[in-house]
């Protein structure tokens, strides 16, 4: 087994009470700004904090909130039903609360976390969990969380099994908040597609008003392949073949993730041909295909018998590949 790092640092406040976010604010620009204006004030500010560059103590709490501006408002759905909540709305007893209604006529999928790590609060509740204020916490139960998975196609055609390394924060007898690593153990499925989730019950973030854990899911991506490109169910892949194997067809073998197989070539075959071995692709009801889009490949020619080779095959069989282009 792999242990694989994922960072599952969720932000909240001591007391549970969700603090409303000014976006502009955080890019230093004004509420009218144009997209253009926003993107220039994310690019300075993702320069100016980040924690590669900046090692003050809060660079990386205000990355966190750069990167979560621009993700809101560099998206024109959000970014309006974000302005409908006003320049900053009035705090309740138990923190801000969004108005009924404010995000009619919008709607939000739940995604991964951002690129330096989990969203706030404020974000989850608005543009995660359908608007309503409060979500799991107000149930009691953790949040869930998000994370990439990435494996081997190979895994795909076995199943496998990985082991994460999880970073998830823990309060401490005297309200200190630290993070924690543990492990959780993952079974990969056979015919898992890229794209797909692994949910994982109870695995997510803790609850800290002592409800159960939110679920963690895992979005399933491929490792870059030297052979194979996926798309859903089936693989594709460039297949050498020599001129003689072109001309005269016949069978060779071809190495899948599944196993060895007989391919039959067909005669007079050409370069971009492409040819289908059905239920060769990733597992499943029904599996999916393996296509090999044919590639001629010459030999070197390293003698003077090679050439004369090719040169008496010249004399004999006269071939212009450009009759079809006339002139």
């Amino acid at each position: 087994m792999s242990a694989v790092p994922i960072c599952c640092d969720i932000r909240f406040s001591d007391t549970w009470q969700m603090e409303f976010k000014d976006y502009y604010k955080a890019l230093g620009v004004k509420r009218d700004a144009t997209a253009d204006e926003i993107k220039r004030a994310f690019r300075k500010a993702a320069r100016k904090y980040h924690p590669d560059i900046n090692t003050s103590a809060d660079a990386e709490a205000k990355f966190k909130d750069v990167n979560e501006a621009y993700e809101v408002l560099s998206d024109p759905e959000k970014r309006a039903a974000y302005d409908q909540l006003g320049a900053e709305p009035p705090r309740g007893a138990g923190g801000y609360q969004p108005p009924p209604g404010w995000d009619s006529g919008f709607a939000f999928s739940e995604g991964g976390p951002g690129p330096e790590g989990a969203f706030s609060d404020f974000f989850e509740t608005l543009f995660r969990r359908g608007g309503a204020a409060g979500g799991h916490r107000a149930s009691g139960r953790g949040a869930d969380s998000h994370a990439q998975l990435m494996i081997d196609i190979e895994d795909a055609y076995r199943g496998a099994a990985r082991t994460l390394t999880m970073r998830s924060p823990v309060v401490g007898p005297d309200g200190a908040v630290t993070l924690q690593e543990r492990s959780v153990s993952v079974s990969v499925p056979k015919g898992i597609m890229q794209g797909q989730h692994i949910r994982l019950a109870g695995q997510g973030a803790s609850s800290f008003g002592g409800g159960p854990a939110g679920d963690l899911f895992l979005e399933v991506s491929f490792a870059p392949h030297p052979i194979y490109r996926p798309e859903g169910k089936d693989l594709h892949l460039d297949l050498p073949v020599a001129p003689w194997e072109a001309v005269l067809g016949g069978h060779v073998v071809m190495p899948t993730p599944g196993g060895k197989v007989d391919l039959r070539i067909p005669e007079s075959a050409r370069t971009g041909q492409k040819l289908r071995l059905k239920g060769k692709g990733l597992p499943g009801t029904p599996a999916g295909d393996i296509y090999a889009t044919l590639k001629i490949v010459n030999p070197k020619v390293t003698t003077e018998e090679a050439r004369a080779f090719f040169e008496e095959m010249a004399k004999v069989m006269p071939f212009d590949p450009r009759a079809h282009l006339g002139g």
